[in-house]
């Protein structure tokens, strides 16, 4: 593997701290966001399934322009675009704080203030998806098997550490004179800062940049994924990770309908679970993989199991198995998320590392465009509809695991 620019920098230590350290501060950012949207729609009169569809749009901008990056990132370097994707999330949310700002004084009405916000979270939604991919790249052009492993679930744990925290402080920045406009000016410093520790801690350049710029035929994102050893880990993961959406979008629904008190009440419970669910799968990142240092197979396995029996207890009825299940559920989605990643990226060549992370970063955003809408369209005619969906999928990625010979180079992180 070629050897990078700057010697000093190769041998960082700080390298995959800083990009967890990343990670953590964008999650905290763009959840903290997602908590308080729907106070501050109430406060500009967006409809509610507007401010959802702000989200969406953003989500489907981000796995569209995935395949875009591939070919460039390999030119650049994965630094560069991991900066571009720190530049977008600073504009985003700074733009975003002037929309709502506009808004509130009406000068802009409500569907412009939409507009705006949407256009504005695009932005990220485009130079994010990016920075994931360069990210992912750069973590397999510096790691080798279980140091890959052991690093992919480490992000991993960073991204849920940021679920836990971004609801928690985003009302806390509320507060006078700034308003609404408080969080998101806060998750715009906090970017700020990242990208100014990016020219401290990132490499000037990377295998990757050698590797696929002298390579005229790198594979792209649909020839890795159409490999037979790298595509069936990938397709696990678009399915593990709808099933994990359709959790995700619809257990606040289901709390509000099965508590008897009203939605207000239901409110806090929402944040128990959603704050238990978080921790379950932080617990399972950075507790039980490098306790047990487990193979990414096991961790697919093992979380679709997981996954499909906290489901099942979550149809039982009642908050409290809907919270418990989604706990139960989030653990093994949070085993299995980072032992998808690992297993394809060690599946795969050098060169085929930036399509690879692609073709998963795709998978990031794909998976919350269109399976939650059509759960919570099941959720209507069917209350236990979402966690059955979920269940079957993840059952199903489990039995095809555990019957199907796997082909291509070996994944268990002890053979390579």
């Amino acid at each position: 593997m070629p050897a990078l620019s700057s010697p000093s920098l190769a041998g960082s230590r700080w390298v995959l701290p800083f990009l967890g350290a990343v990670t953590f501060l964008t999650a905290i950012g763009n959840i903290g966001l997602v908590s308080v949207m729907p106070a501050i729609g109430r406060m500009l009169r967006i409809p509610d399934f507007l401010v959802a569809g702000i989200f969406s749009v953003s989500a489907l901008t981000w796995a569209v322009s995935s395949p875009f990056w591939v070919s460039r990132i390999g030119r650049a370097g994965p630094a560069f675009y991991i900066r571009a994707g720190l530049v977008g999330f600073v504009l985003s949310m700074g733009g975003c704080a002037l929309s709502v700002e506009l808004g509130l004084l009406a000068l802009l009405p409500p569907v412009a203030t939409f507009g705006c916000f949407a256009v504005l979270r695009s932005v990220y939604g485009l130079l994010g998806s990016a920075a994931a991919t360069a990210t992912q790249a750069l973590v397999a052009a510096r790691t080798e098997g279980a140091q890959r492993t052991h690093a992919i679930a480490g992000l991993a744990g960073a991204l849920s550490l940021g679920t836990i925290i971004g609801p928690a402080i985003a009302p806390a920045l509320m507060i006078d004179p700034l308003g609404p406009l408080g969080p998101m000016l806060g998750f715009a410093l906090l970017g700020a800062l990242a990208l100014a520790g990016s020219w401290l801690f990132l490499p000037a350049a990377s295998p990757v940049t050698a590797t696929a710029s002298t390579d005229p035929d790198a594979p792209t994102m649909t020839d890795v994924w159409r490999s037979k050893a790298i595509g069936r880990h990938l397709n696990f993961g678009l399915l593990l990770c709808s099933a994990q959406a359709i959790n995700l979008y619809t257990i606040g629904f289901v709390i509000i309908d099965r508590m008897p008190t009203g939605a207000a009440a239901a409110q806090q419970m929402i944040g128990i679970a959603m704050t238990a669910g978080a921790i379950s799968a932080l617990l399972a990142q950075w507790g039980l993989v490098r306790l047990l240092s487990l193979s990414p197979r096991t961790m697919m396995r093992a979380g679709a199991a997981l996954a499909c029996a906290g489901n099942a207890v979550a149809m039982l009825g009642g908050v409290g198995a809907a919270a418990a299940g989604f706990a139960l559920a989030s653990f093994g989605y949070g085993l299995a998320r980072p032992g998808f990643s690992a297993a394809a990226s060690l599946a795969g060549s050098a060169k085929e590392q930036v399509g690879i992370a692609s073709a998963i970063t795709l998978i990031s955003g794909a998976s919350i465009t269109l399976p939650p809408i059509l759960a919570s369209m099941a959720y209507q005619g069917w209350r236990p509809a979402p966690f059955a969906i979920a269940a079957a999928i993840c059952g199903a990625l489990l039995l095809d695991h555990l019957v199907r010979t796997p082909s291509g180079p070996a994944i268990v992180h002890d053979e390579r």
